[in-house]
């Protein structure tokens, strides 16, 4: 499980393609795209996703949100552990 001062970094084993607004996440297994699994992010995801590179902790992902978005901590703490969790169990973010 994440906690704040984690560094999390996008998985090597996912293609990511940005669409007007949205990204989407292809999942590459055995040099092949899982067409099956394939992800789209809205808004407020591809922006997590953008600030997950490796160096950003978790905390300062939630700092970018609350200015980003004008929200309060709490609410951006929900949004990013949320998305946290998810990708994480689908293996396409690491850390």
């Amino acid at each position: 499980m994440a906690g704040l001062k984690s560094i999390l970094s996008h998985s090597p084993s996912v293609v990511t393609r940005k669409t007007g607004n949205e990204y989407v996440l292809v999942p590459i297994t055995n040099n092949i795209a899982d067409m099956n699994s394939v992800y789209t992010l809205n808004e407020t995801g591809a922006f997590i996703w953008e600030q997950i590179n490796g160096k950003r902790c978790v905390g300062d992902i939630i700092n970018a949100m609350t200015s980003e978005y004008d929200i309060d901590n709490d609410t951006a703490s929900k949004d990013v552990f949320s998305f946290i969790d998810n990708m994480s169990k689908y293996l396409i973010i690491k850390g």
